[in-house]
């Protein structure tokens, strides 16, 4: 049978797990009367919440007597490392972009690494009902960005169509024909993407997508590169630098049929595939026949510009809501996620009992947290710190990003505004459609951690933000961090609302009455620059006499919920998210006050 590889390329919202599950269902994958997932790409519970895609996943339709393979790729750029690997298994890629919105930051992002591996793109225009289409500037956009992303004049030569994932519709011309249906993208892939290069030579395959099966074990995905490979067939396995990693037999191959994988007799040269078998064998290894001596060259990774210190949770409340509270188990926790994600990096601090995970972003680090407070891990984190390295003349650099915000005209000024405050330098500024601007800055990653909620504040919700990693430049100097000081409980106990009552002219709290405090947890936002402790235990004294009023019901403020993404921005260097399966608290590194005293003395003297 014949075989195309494709990858979708997308921003966030685009619609490209929307437009995957029409493919699958107009290709016959689902019976006609079997109950269809929305969104089946979308698998993980985080994917499905968030509505992004955060791991790629591989799925086959077939297509008059051509079976296609399709690989989903992350939308965001702090899933980049997904992107990079998976790009090495296509040979070519649909670019799904917004009729709208046109190709953002993430389409940027992906597409650059895509066109730098020589995929020729097919061009697909979604949400062409949308009222505010403009399809014909959007090509001319998406034109104007493969030439910005140096693409050769055969990538430029790009077909187009027009259509609707959500409605299951694509077309030559901008009009919705009368037999609407994904036919002409399907012939599209089949007539444009080439067969897949097949090498001569024995089994040989690049690892791509790692994951733990309870039953299989270890499963490799990857595209089988030259020969072919059989059950109980044994390979051997190679790391980037020619090192033997291991000897094993495959126990099981995996193909991908719709969005089943069925163990198949053999596997040949092109086809992408999942082995199982292998206990060491890790992405980026060369999975080949005992015979050869080179592994295969992967994609190069780009580095980590965020780094978080993970901390075993030593707060008094430690271990009465999560069963996995050691640095031992935290430690088997990170090591095993670095195996799979290899845009990671873990490095355990002096200390023994906390870890630098280094990686992409923000969301890249948040969305490690959450999975792991989901599966019952207690963990303090710190604030996200930039990774910063020198060049050869010893100057200091950061990273800086691109940041594209879409905003109503009369927000745009405040944006400028508090952006320039925070370092950054503005690149672009036209009109959007609909009283709307787009700005682009150049911006230090330093000065974007915690600005997207007061961004959301400043302009009524109504601005979208978007980032990518743009390079390194020369370090920026100092930038202005939060200017409020916190309120913290003095003692531990449940926090009394009559308290909180008489405390909310200090600031707005954090917390709900109830809640369980501990001396040195953070419950509110002190009005002023410095911190306070408070006591939020204090209940109203009872007395036996009536007052001539009926005692009021206390009316309190509706607490600020700090969301774990909203408070790993907001903290400071000398504060902590205490994270467990049920609570998302804040607290000082050192609860004690007197250790904050010496630990500030220090500071100054050092």
């Amino acid at each position: 049978m014949a075989l195309r590889n494709i990858a979708i390329i997308a921003h966030v919202d685009h619609g490209k797990t929307t437009l995957v599950d029409e493919l699958l269902k107009q290709s016959g994958v689902y019976r006609d009367n079997e109950r269809v997932q929305e969104r089946a790409m979308d698998s993980g519970d985080i994917e499905k919440e968030r509505g992004i895609t955060i791991l790629a996943k591989a799925t086959s339709v077939e297509w008059k007597g051509t079976r296609i393979n399709i690989v989903d790729t992350p939308g965001h750029a702090d899933f980049g490392g997904e992107v990079e690997r998976i790009l090495s298994m296509v040979d070519g890629a649909i670019v799904l972009v917004d009729a709208a919105e046109g190709p953002m930051p993430q389409t940027k992002f992906v597409v650059g690494k895509a066109l730098k591996v020589g995929l020729r793109p097919i061009v697909a225009v979604n949400k062409i009902d949308r009222s505010d289409a403009r399809a014909d500037e959007v090509i001319n956009e998406v034109f104007d960005l493969f030439a910005a992303l140096d693409a050769t004049d055969e990538q430029l030569d790009f077909p187009i169509l027009y259509g609707s994932g959500r409605d299951g519709w694509m077309a030559p011309e901008t009009e919705k024909p009368a037999d609407a249906s994904l036919a002409p993208l399907f012939d599209l892939v089949v007539d444009h993407v080439p067969e897949p290069k097949v090498e001569a030579g024995p089994f040989r395959m690049i690892g791509t997508i790692l994951e733990a099966n309870p039953f299989l074990g270890r499963i490799i995905t990857g595209r089988i590169e030259s020969g072919s490979i059989k059950p109980n067939q044994t390979v051997k396995v190679l790391n980037a630098d020619g090192k033997l990693v291991e000897n094993g037999r495959i126990s099981k191959i995996l193909a991908f049929r719709g969005l089943e994988r069925q163990p198949v007799e053999e596997a040949q040269a092109g086809d992408i595939v999942a082995i199982a078998g292998l206990s060491k064998g890790t992405v980026a290894d060369t999975f080949c026949d005992p015979s050869v001596t080179e592994p295969l060259t992967a994609q190069p990774i780009d580095p980590p510009t965020v780094t978080m210190s993970f901390l075993v949770n030593d707060s008094p409340l430690a271990g009465t809501e999560g069963d996995k509270v050691t640095s031992r188990v935290i430690r088997d926790r990170l090591l095993k996620e670095a195996e799979g994600n290899v845009a990671l990096k873990i490095e355990e601090a002096d200390s023994k009992d906390s870890f630098y995970v280094s990686g992409r972003g923000e969301l890249q680090l948040a969305v490690l947290i959450e999975t792991m407070r989901r599966e019952g891990f207690e963990l303090a984190v710190s604030r996200p710190r930039v990774v910063m390295h020198k060049d050869e003349s010893g100057t200091l650099m950061e990273p800086i990003e691109e940041v594209v915000i879409d905003v109503d005209d009369e927000h745009s000024g405040v944006v400028v505004q508090k952006m320039s405050e925070r370092k950054a330098e503005m690149v672009e500024l036209r009109p959007s459609g609909g009283d709307r601007v787009r700005l682009v800055f150049h911006a230090p990653t330093r000065g974007l951690i915690g600005y997207q909620s007061e961004l959301l504040t400043d302009t009524r919700g109504t601005a979208v933000m978007n980032r990518l990693f743009h390079g390194y430049q020369p370090y920026k100097g100092e930038i202005g961090g939060r200017v409020n000081g916190v309120l913290l409980s003095n003692q531990a106990g449940e926090a009394v609302a009559y308290a909180m009552f008489n405390l909310e002219d200090r600031g707005p709290m954090v917390i709900d009455p109830g809640a369980k405090v501990y001396q040195g947890m953070i419950i509110g936002i002190h009005t002023r620059d410095n911190d306070l402790e408070v006591n939020v235990l204090k209940g109203k004294q009872l007395t036996n006499i009536r007052s001539a009023g009926k005692d009021e019901a206390v009316k309190l403020t509706p607490p600020i919920k700090m969301t774990l993404d909203r408070a790993l921005s907001w903290i400071q260097d000398d504060e902590l998210v205490e994270v467990t399966p049920k609570n998302i608290r804040l607290r000082k590194a050192f609860l004690d006050p007197n250790d904050r005293k010496r630990f500030e003395k220090a500071k100054a003297t050092a």
